[in-house]
């Protein structure tokens, strides 16, 4: 590897049944599974339930979690022990639960040595006058127990206006559910911990799905962020075409945006890029991609060229991501 150029590396993605999943992933992005009820695609994940598989080159039917172990030249210095992030689109055909998510220090403890969960959304497409549950109304952790054993959800939840193209974070802690007719492109922690607050009553296979009321009660931040400080609209954001544009960054990942509009050059030095696109179509380096397309540029790759007209955002996981060494473990929950 040290004698060629590195090569770009696609991604076999990962889909999953839900409970509120659709076909929109069958049928806008080609997702070949049976059922109307495909809720995710993960499109670059080295998780245990999901450990996307290398499509392309050199490395053709390797999992992305040994790539990460033993093949460090394509992902820098300072790697943690887990690959950090994992990216997915969500078609939110019906409600998802109102969740929370810990951060590293409870999920470590509590979850087997897991990282916790923070996240972010694009949305993708959403109905006109789509609201998202996102927050809470509860002032003490006292009124926040009283408001979830009361089951008093309505007067519990806060709901925030989005539309396509805005930007929301997630940090651990936050109250938070996708809503029927939302389609995201989610960039999170390497984690799949989520404590169930409310469910609708719904049933899976007869059954009401099991809640985590007392470790939500413990992780809830009191008092909730403001909404705001959570959203990042559309039209708040520079979008030059041809150009990598920041959306935000934390400890665990910087979040970036391009139109290509024709030719773009990107050259992320010894960060790697996993890039999602989002609309359209063209080519990365002479291999046609399209709308959800996934794909790693490895570090030290040099200019990556890019090609056609279409959408994209991508993401590096941060330097901060480096001093952590938890290991992963898998808790389905969604």
């Amino acid at each position: 590897m040290e004698n060629k150029r590195k090569e770009i590396l696609f991604t076999e993605p990962v889909y999953k049944h839900t409970v509120w999943g659709g076909k929109r992933l069958r049928e806008e992005y080609g997702c070949p599974e049976e059922g109307d009820d495909i809720g995710e695609c993960w499109g670059i994940s080295a998780h245990p339930q999901g450990d996307c598989i290398i499509r392309n080159g050199t490395f053709k039917g390797e999992h992305l979690s040994k790539l990460w172990e033993e093949h460090g030249e394509l992902f820098g210095t300072g790697k943690t022990s887990v690959f950090p992030l994992l990216v997915k689109i969500i078609d939110a055909s019906g409600d998802l639960s109102i969740q929370v998510h810990p951060d590293d220090a409870y999920a470590r403890e509590h979850e087997n040595g897991s990282l916790g969960k923070t996240e972010c959304w694009y949305v993708l497409d959403c109905p006109e006058g789509a609201e998202l549950v996102l927050g809470h109304r509860a002032a003490t952790r006292k009124e926040l127990v009283g408001m979830i054993d009361e089951g008093r959800w309505e007067e519990f939840v806060k709901r925030v206006p989005v539309k396509k193209g805005d930007f929301l974070q997630i940090d651990p802690g936050t109250v938070h559910a996708l809503t029927s007719g939302c389609l995201i492109l989610e960039t999170q922690e390497n984690s799949d911990i989520t404590y169930r607050v409310y469910d609708y009553d719904r049933l899976q296979n007869g059954e009401k799905r099991q809640l985590h009321l007392e470790q939500s009660k413990k992780v809830i931040t009191v008092p909730a962020l403001p909404a705001g400080s959570c959203i990042i609209p559309l039209e708040k954001r520079k979008q030059d075409n041809n150009e990598l544009s920041k959306i935000y960054s934390c400890d665990y990942y910087t979040i970036y945006e391009m139109r290509v509009h024709g030719e773009a050059f990107v050259d992320m030095g010894k960060d790697f890029l996993l890039v999602t696109i989002t609309e359209g179509f063209g080519e990365i380096e002479g291999t046609p991609v399209s709308k959800g397309s996934s794909f790693i540029v490895p570090s030290g790759y040099g200019k990556a060229r890019f090609k056609g007209n279409m959408m994209l955002v991508a993401s590096t996981a941060c330097a901060a991501c480096a001093a952590s060494s938890v290991s992963a473990a898998s808790s389905a929950r969604a």
